[in-house]
């Protein structure tokens, strides 16, 4: 599926991250366009905090995901744009809960507008 790749001649990630994953050319690629935080049944967006909102966001990814037979396991990369980047930390420790060990490879940047004026929303690539 993925290796992951950790190099001793970089520093070691400070998330929840890998420095990159190798991905056999044969595999199934699923790339997932950005998500935010709206609830599919209401339509209602999630903007209450940080924590909540990045929680809405990863659990449409999971649901797209899951279409496809896939889980966050399979996820090799993720990006994550951000309205703010002094809500990282709070972002990064919810981003964090949904993966364990072997962490897609990720960049996170700031940007000045996104979507439905969210806060955050993540796009990701996965491999069956």
């Amino acid at each position: 599926m993925k290796t992951v790749i950790i190099s001793e001649n970089a520093p070691l990630p400070i998330g929840p991250y890998s420095h990159a994953n190798l991905v056999p050319a044969s595999g199934n690629m699923m790339f997932v366009s950005g998500q935010v935080a709206k609830d599919a049944k209401t339509g209602e967006l999630i903007l209450s905090d940080i924590k909540s909102e990045t929680k809405k966001v990863m659990e449409n990814v999971s649901a797209i995901l899951a279409e496809a037979g896939m889980d966050l396991t399979h996820v090799v990369k993720t990006t994550i744009f951000m309205k703010n980047m002094n809500d990282f930390g709070a972002m990064n420790e919810m981003y964090g809960s949904f993966f364990t060990g072997n962490f897609p490879a990720r960049e996170t940047v700031q940007v000045a507008r996104l979507p439905l004026d969210v806060n955050v929303e993540i796009s990701v690539i996965a491999v069956k």
